[in-house]
């Protein structure tokens, strides 16, 4: 086919949305993590509600983002290889579903056989390089659209999601994060220490104090679920969350040091556990959701 004369629309964000009657007022955005995409929201592997359905009853406008070359925002202007090599067994520990092939005992994943089937099946690849200006510049033009909104990210989009918010600070009424991976930011000269684990090194993100303001006018909370350890560990599927928990704690002060209204939930310190990386669809995902609702409801936000 001759290129000539011929157009490619690509590299935007996709939503979808739902609108209940007697909608609350403000609107609900969900941003799925990596290797996943906005389907994970609909439902649970083992079945059940996801958070799409469980906030619509609750009378939330709900909106649920693919991010810009993943699912059904795949359409891209930069090709890239999608890789086939077996990685199943390595994201079931990264995930903190268990230790292949044993889930952990206690843990909120379904040990129905076909759950893992579907857990699996799910895992959705990139379509073209991942480029966090791309993916966060689709987020902000669909958080314009949209308006005013409480942003809900997962994993992945912790720190795109800052990024964004950042950007659309007047459209973006709190943050709502489960299990942040990474994009930590700090004001330039704060920056902590980088932290080394068996999984690799995570780095903290350098960016203008003028920027990182902005994250103190909202409110924002972050969860982290279970089988997280405190110490060392050369597991590195555990030791790659304990960095990231030590970060997001240190993320938090330096928020709230700067007058802002940031909080931390450990859900085991509340008496919440089992949680895998995936707390919106494990088995508890209900009091995962009555547990946001309340801060919503908290900061006046419902």
């Amino acid at each position: 086919m001759d290129p000539a004369g011929q157009t490619l629309h690509g590299d935007h964000a996709r939503v979808s949305y739902q609108i209940p009657v007697d909608a609350r007022p403000l609107p609900m955005l969900f941003w799925h993590g990596w290797w996943a995409d906005s389907s994970c929201w609909d439902t649970t592997p083992d079945g059940r509600e996801g958070f799409r359905t469980l906030f619509l009853r609750r009378g939330y406008p709900v909106y649920l983002l693919d991010q810009s070359r993943r699912g059904s925002a795949g359409k891209t202007t930069t090709a890239a290889e999608i890789g086939t090599e077996p990685n199943e067994q390595w994201l079931f520990n990264q995930f903190r579903l268990g230790l292949w092939p044993n889930l952990y005992e206690g843990g909120q994943f379904s040990d129905d056989p076909a759950a893992l089937e579907q857990f699996f099946r799910a895992m959705v690849p990139d379509t073209g390089p991942l480029d966090a200006e791309v993916v966060v510049a689709g987020a902000s033009a669909a958080i314009d659209r949209i308006g005013p909104l409480v942003l809900v990210t997962h994993s992945h989009a912790g720190g795109f999601g800052w990024t964004a918010a950042i950007r659309n600070n007047e459209n973006v009424r709190a943050v709502v994060s489960i299990e942040p991976g990474s994009g930590f930011v700090f004001p330039e000269d704060e920056l902590p220490e980088a932290m080394p684990s068996s999984n690799g090194t995570l780095e903290p993100v350098p960016i203008s104090l003028e920027e990182f303001e902005a994250l103190t006018r909202v409110p924002i909370i972050v969860y982290y679920g279970d089988n997280i350890p405190t110490e060392p560990t050369d597991i590195a599927g555990r030791d790659n969350w304990r960095t990231r928990v030590a970060m997001a704690q240190l993320w938090v002060d330096a928020i709230n040091r700067h007058g802002g209204d940031a909080t931390f939930v450990s859900l085991t310190e509340q008496g919440i556990y089992g949680n895998t990386h995936f707390a919106f669809s494990d088995l508890n995902n209900h009091v995962i959701a009555d547990r946001i609702s309340a801060f919503l409801a908290e900061k006046n936000l419902d």
